[in-house]
């Protein structure tokens, strides 16, 4: 049986022109050897498999052919070229600083090339892995890369640029290689498969290249891989079986769930996942980066971001021309914060359940935009949602004014849409509620977007005209009036549990300054950033305490930094003790007269 070559090998580029995704530094070289501007030391760094070593033994072969063509390539048929190729050059020399890293090894190195070349017009030495050096041999390496022989090149390559000295980098001709790009890498892995007689399908091979992260010899590898695998017919379904990779369907079939609020097949489509070994932590980031695709598949313009086949992006267009934007931004928002608390949780499968579900009642707000009024079908499908109430809903009324019906902003986090009503506003006492004027320095919650986003102002309205005309479908239980004594009563309970299990920070948040009830936003003073951030973490958790105990699935929370303009109560022996003075003078003339002091 032959022996097997593999393909990183077998198809490694001998031409600059052959090297994959790398033109800015081949272009470059090969004007520089065309011009006789050869600088004495090149760095080459960049990522692992993407052509440093491939692109330094190409130049080292160049600059000593004997006959180089017009398209400045060696000739491959001279002295010079045919013992470089055997292996056997006597002017180009290359040494892996990974095990050869001692200063002694470097000494060795500088004998050498105090002699000159016996064939060719350079001596070209390679190093590979030039970071592994160490400090000794990197000093006893600069004399010699600073002021080298006329003859002798050095070509440094590395993945790990950080850990060379600065005094070597300023002695090198610095060449930043780039990830090699999906679409080249799968263009030249179809070209291999041609050349072997494999049968592939493009999406296949776009697989493996997304799958390399940039690295075409980890993409040859791959390739191999699934050759065996396949028996030379690369399927798309034979990479993700081999690579175990999630399948772009499992992603489609979910949002067209969620379109149609199919809960229950969104939570059997995640169960699937599970069972074929899948973490849950992969597929919610899989599928945000999906939903991410579906919003740049929106124009035509951006399609061309896509890193996919071009039969996976026709069905990334056809889907996204499906789904509204205002659908798909709530989906990601709610995709990103569980991506965020994933990690965290005790309960994961939960966490990632939990944000299917949400995502499945997005589509109800979707529906109320594109109807515009409260139409009979509508009406219909809205009984069918929303439970009878126990109780009739009050006229809002405060000091004798009715409370607006607009949203100052859109919630923060894309829960099921609500449908918000007039809260009670009534006259409370100045320590229940603060109405202190402070100046806002800065705040968060506040969100703006492009997206044709649902008027929201409209429907409301249109929905109290239609349950003025339609007494027998009334606000359900979820969307319950919230009244100002109710909220306070319910603010300070949560407040007293965080004292309880000792998250003091939140609790003096929650009670230092009473917070403001403005319709449906909660508004709260911060007095710095670091309450700021503390407010943020415990954000979910007070909105979920609210939405439940006071019914109503509208309230959300603001943060609002602004200027300290209390005097700070005093907390030291001396600070107190200056309070006391300022409002009684005498105690200071006693403290004199019997030469007390501060404990």
């Amino acid at each position: 049986m032959d022996n097997f070559i593999v393909s990183a090998r077998k198809y490694r580029p001998i031409t600059f022109d052959s090297v994959v995704g790398q033109q800015h530094i081949t272009s470059t070289l090969k004007n520089a050897i065309h011009n006789n501007q050869l600088a004495q030391a090149f760095l080459f760094c960049g990522p692992r498999g993407v052509g440093k070593t491939t692109c330094a033994r190409i130049l080292a072969k160049t600059i000593n052919c004997e006959h180089i063509v017009e398209q400045v390539e060696a000739c491959g048929n001279c002295e010079s070229c045919n013992s470089f190729q055997l292996g056997n050059s006597f002017s180009i020399h290359e040494l892996d600083a990974a095990s050869n890293n001692s200063v002694d090894d470097i000494r060795s190195l500088i004998e050498q090339v105090r002699i000159p070349p016996q064939a060719g017009k350079y001596k070209i030495y390679i190093i590979d892995e030039v970071h592994m050096l160490s400090q000794a041999a990197f000093n006893a390496f600069l004399k010699t890369l600073e002021e080298p022989p006329s003859y002798a090149i050095f070509i440094l390559a590395t993945t790990e640029k950080h850990k060379i000295l600065p005094t070597i980098l300023s002695r090198c001709q610095i060449f930043d290689f780039n990830r090699i790009k999906v679409e080249d890498m799968a263009n030249h892995l179809a070209s291999i498969a041609q050349k072997e007689q494999i049968a592939f399908e493009p999406d296949g091979l776009h697989i493996i290249a997304q799958k390399a992260d940039g690295g075409l010899r980890d993409a040859l590898s791959m390739f191999d891989q699934i050759v065996s695998f396949s028996n030379k017919n690369i399927t798309y379904q034979t990479v993700i079986d081999n690579l175990n990779i999630l399948d772009y369907d499992y992603y489609f079939q979910l949002l067209d769930s969620v379109s149609t609020e199919n809960a229950a097949q969104a939570l059997l489509i995640f169960d699937k996942v599970l069972n074929n070994g899948f973490d849950g932590g992969h597929f919610i980031s899989g599928l945000a980066t999906h939903i991410r695709n579906l919003l740049v598949s929106k124009e035509p313009a951006t399609l061309k971001l896509l890193d996919v086949s071009e039969n996976i992006k026709r069905k990334y267009l056809d889907q996204s021309q499906v789904l509204s934007s205002g659908l798909l931004l709530s989906a990601l928002n709610i995709a990103n914060q569980c991506e965020i608390n994933y990690k965290n949780s005790k309960n994961q499968r939960l966490q990632v359940e939990l944000a299917l579900l949400k995502m499945c009642h997005i589509a109800s707000a979707i529906l109320l935009s594109k109807h515009g009024s409260f139409t009979p079908s509508v009406t219909t499908e809205l009984k069918k949602k929303l439970p009878d109430p126990t109780v009739s809903r009050p006229t809002a009324v405060a000091n004798g004014v009715s409370a607006p019906k607009t949203i100052s902003s859109v919630p923060k986090e894309a829960f099921p849409p609500q449908i918000p009503t007039t809260v009670s506003t009534p006259t409370v006492e100045r320590s229940s509620v603060t109405t202190e004027s402070t100046t806002i320095k800065k705040g968060w919650g506040k969100i703006s977007t492009s997206v044709n986003v649902p008027n929201l102002n409209t429907i409301f309205e249109d929905k109290a005209e239609a349950d003025a005309e339609e007494p027998d479908l009334v606000q359900g239980n979820e969307f319950r009036e919230v009244t100002l004594n109710a909220f306070i009563t319910q603010w300070n309970a949560f407040a007293d549990s965080l004292r309880q299990t000792n998250r003091i920070t939140l609790y003096t948040i929650m009670t230092a300054n009473p917070p403001r009830l403005n319709g449906t936003m909660i508004e709260v003073d911060v007095e710095n950033a670091v309450q700021m951030d503390e407010l943020k973490l415990g954000k979910i958790d007070i909105l979920n305490y609210l939405r439940v105990k006071l019914q109503n699935f509208s309230l959300d929370l603001t943060g609002t930094q602004v200027e300290v303009t209390k005097v700070r109560k005093p907390y030291t022996s001396a600070e107190k003790y200056q309070a006391m003075v300022s409002k009684n003078p005498a105690l200071e003339t006693l403290r004199k007269a019997f030469n007390l002091g501060l404990s």
